[in-house]
């Protein structure tokens, strides 16, 4: 299944207004997701298992690859596209000898630093951010801004996709520093119209794109 980092959605239970991760995620693709992460922070095993085999009927009625948040056990057992782990997680190293080559690999990074280490150790692309204060997730840490965001962009070859703060509003200047593709959670899932949200973020896109003076 061919990766698209354009639009990466993040589901949050907490921020989704009642309406089931299943719901919000279809109508983000319809609205022009590319990619989408399953993240269920302290949910039970079971659980999640259940929720995410139900995601995946709807991802793959669309082609659109699904990533696990944290949990490589879930990811393997439903035999999603991918994983994502944050620093703190199991090593990126050992994360691919347990998914193997072909399953999509993401590591957090919010400096050079970590991102060169997950680059080195066998990473498929990289969330990188904060890029703006966010509420989101409480281990967020201290946004980068878009020259952070920059840097990281051009230390390493695997692409990038930033996360953290990010809308409608600023979503063409973050597209304009070059990278993959933008992540965003509450931007569509606490969205009133999340196909709606989808659409106008992935038309930010494009048009940050073109804001691009330099090779990417």
């Amino acid at each position: 299944m061919k990766v698209c980092y354009d639009l990466y959605v993040i589901t949050d239970k907490a921020l989704s207004k009642g309406r089931t991760s299943v719901e919000i995620v279809e109508q983000a693709i319809l609205g022009g997701a590319t990619l989408v992460q399953y993240r269920a922070k302290n949910a039970p095993g079971r659980d999640m298992v259940q929720e995410a085999l139900a995601l995946l009927e709807v991802t793959r009625r669309y082609k659109i690859p699904l990533i696990i948040n944290d949990r490589v056990d879930v990811a393997l057992a439903v035999d999603a596209e991918g994983v994502h782990l944050g620093q703190e997680d199991i090593p990126c190293t050992l994360a691919r000898k347990l998914i193997g080559p072909d399953k999509i690999l993401g590591i957090s990074a919010s400096s050079v630093e970590e991102a060169l280490q997950a680059e080195k150790d066998g990473a498929d692309y990289l969330g990188v951010g904060a890029v703006f204060p966010t509420g989101t997730t409480a281990d967020a840490g201290d946004a980068i801004g878009l020259e952070g965001l920059r840097a990281v962009r051009k230390a390493v070859n695997i692409p990038i996709v930033a996360i953290g703060g990010i809308n409608a509003d600023n979503a063409a200047a973050v597209a304009a520093t070059g990278v993959a593709g933008l992540s965003v959670v509450s931007a569509i899932v606490s969205a009133p119209d999340p196909q709606l949200a989808a659409r106008t973020l992935k038309q930010a896109f494009v048009q940050g794109q073109s804001q691009i003076n330099f090779p990417r």
